[in-house]
C-alpha cells in the first residue's frame, strides 16, 4: 500500500487517503447562489476517488466575493442550495469540505476570462471593497479600499461565524477559513496591505489579532469533533522569507492553540511583485517546516498533480495531505489513475463499487 492511498483521520472524520481537492473558483453562481453547474461539477470530482471534495472560496458577506460569480453563504437560502450538493458529494465517499473567506481589497473584481481585474467605478456590478488600510493591492486591481473600523472588523468576524454555523447546518463536515492569497484574512497579516495604528497594526501581535479572533468566534460555531482548518499565505517571496515564515510558524502554533485541526500552506499573494520560484512541489519542504515546528498537520497543493510527486510528498512526511486541483479538473478520476501508475494491485477499489465492477470484470 503506498503513502498516499492510506486512510488519513483527523477528529471524528476518516479520509479514504491523502487526497484531496481543493477549492477552486468557478465563478458561476447568481448574487451568491450555486447552481446546477456546481452539483454536476463537485459531484464529478467526488466519484473520482478523492478523500476529501472542498467547495470553492465562498463568501462570507455580499461584499466578500471576488467577483460577482462567486459563491456565498451569507444569509440561509444560500446555504441551503449546498445541501444536494454535500449530499452528492458523500454519496460518491468523499468527505464534504467548503471554504468561507471574505476577498477583502481583491473584491469587486471582473470573472478571470472578463479581465481578471477591478470593475470599473461607474459599473453597477460593482461594489465598494474593504480592507485593513486604504491600500490598493495594484497591478490590475488598483481600487483603493475603504480601511476597516472597529465595527467593520466585529461584523464581519460574526460573518465568518455565521457562515460556519450555516456550513454545518448544510451538512459539511470539514471547514476550511481562508487566511490567504492577499484575501482579508492574510491582509491584516502582511504588512504589504496592514498600516494601521491600533490594536490591530503594527506589531506581530497586532496583526495576528483579527485571524485569531476569527477563528475563535468560528471555533465557537464549529463542531469541535469536526475538522477545522485554515489555507494560509506562510510566505510572500518578498525578499524577507525567513522573517515572514518564522513569523507565520508562530501565528501557527498560535492557531493550534486555538483550536484549528490542520494548516493547508499556501502563499501571500499580498504583492503583485513577488518572486515565487514556481517548480513542481516546491512548497513541499516550506509544508514540512511548518508541520514539524508548528506541530500541526498540514496540506498543500501548487504542483502535486503527478503521482509520483504526491507519494513523495505524503512518504517523506512533508504533507498529510496532497490538494491535486488543476490535474482533477482536466480527470475527475486522478484517483484511479494515480493508484495504476504506482503499482496499487487492482486499483479500481479506488472508484466507487458500480464503477469498479465494470472495470474489473470487463
Amino acid at each position: 500500500m503506498s503513502a498516499l492511498f492510506q486512510p488519513f483521520k483527523l477528529k471524528d472524520i476518516t479520509l479514504r487517503n491523502r487526497i484531496a481537492v481543493p477549492p477552486m473558483c468557478m465563478y458561476s453562481a447568481d448574487d451568491g447562489l450555486i447552481n446546477d453547474w456546481h452539483h454536476v461539477h463537485l459531484a464529478s470530482l467526488a466519484r473520482g476517488g478523492a478523500g476529501l471534495v472542498i467547495v470553492e472560496a465562498t463568501a462570507v458577506a455580499p461584499e466578500g466575493r471576488i467577483t460577482p460569480g462567486c459563491a456565498g453563504i451569507w444569509n440561509d437560502d444560500l446555504a441551503q442550495a449546498f445541501v444536494p450538493v454535500v449530499k452528492a458529494i458523500k454519496a460518491a465517499g468523499a468527505v464534504p469540505g467548503i471554504q468561507i473567506g471574505h476577498a477583502g481589497r481583491k473584491a469587486s473584481a471582473n470573472r478571470p476570462w472578463e479581465g481578471d481585474d477591478h470593475i470599473a467605478e461607474d459599473d453597477s456590478r460593482g461594489w465598494q471593497t474593504i480592507a485593513p488600510s486604504a491600500l490598493a493591492f495594484g497591478a490590475n486591481l488598483p481600487k483603493v479600499p475603504r480601511a476597516m473600523t472597529r465595527d467593520d472588523i466585529a461584523r464581519v468576524r460574526h460573518d465568518f461565524a455565521a457562515a460556519a454555523r450555516r456550513a454545518r447546518e448544510a451538512g459539511f463536515e470539514w471547514l476550511e477559513l481562508h487566511f490567504a492569497h492577499g484575501y482579508l484574512g492574510q491582509s491584516f497579516f502582511s504588512s504589504h496591505s496592514n498600516q494601521r495604528d491600533d490594536e490591530y497594526g503594527g506589531s506581530f501581535d497586532n496583526r495576528s489579532r483579527f485571524l485569531l479572533e476569527t477563528l475563535a468566534a468560528v471555533r465557537a460555531e464549529w463542531p469541535e469533533h469536526l475538522p477545522l482548518t485554515a489555507r494560509f499565505g506562510v510566505l510572500e517571496f518578498d525578499g524577507r522569507d525567513e522573517q515572514t515564515l518564522s513569523e507565520s510558524i508562530e501565528l501557527t502554533r498560535r492557531f493550534r492553540q486555538g483550536g484549528l485541526d490542520m494548516l493547508s500552506v499556501s502563499i501571500g499573494f499580498s504583492t503583485p511583485d513577488a518572486n515565487i520560484p514556481w517548480a513542481p512541489a516546491f512548497m513541499g519542504p516550506i509544508a514540512k517546516r511548518v508541520r514539524e515546528e508548528a506541530d500541526i498537520p498540514v496540506a498543500s497543493a501548487w504542483g502535486f498533480g503527478t503521482p509520483a510527486l504526491a507519494e513523495q510528498a505524503v512518504s517523506d512526511g512533508q504533507l498529510d495531505l496532497v490538494m491535486v486541483g488543476k490535474a482533477h479538473l482536466a480527470d475527475p478520476h486522478w484517483s484511479y489513475y494515480a493508484a495504476r501508475e504506482l503499482g496499487i494491485e487492482r486499483p479500481s477499489w479506488t472508484l466507487p463499487a458500480p464503477y469498479a465492477h465494470w472495470l474489473e470484470r470487463y
